[in-house]
């Protein structure tokens, strides 16, 4: 495999979460983002409302507890770091 496909692909999958990121929060549904280096059972939550939670997985695996929710500086600049508009 040469170095341009593995871009491609790289670049295909990036659009594919991007399209499921719309379409979820189109839905009305969180996006779930999780970050490279961040503790194991850390996520972030994105809402329909445009809210942004920093979410902690319970032990059970299948609830959340929200340890932080982003205020409105935090929130752009998460959103420019990660290109999310």
């Amino acid at each position: 495999m040469n170095v341009l496909s593995l871009r491609e692909q790289v670049k295909r999958g990036s659009m594919a979460v991007k399209a499921l990121r719309a379409s979820r929060l189109k839905s009305g549904l969180p996006f779930m983002i999780n970050v490279k280096g961040m503790e194991r059972k850390l996520c972030y939550m994105e809402y329909p409302n445009g809210k942004i939670h920093l979410v902690k997985q319970s032990n059970n695996g299948s609830d959340f507890e929200t340890m932080h929710i982003l205020d409105e500086s935090e929130t752009i600049q998460f959103r420019h770091r990660f290109d999310l508009y």
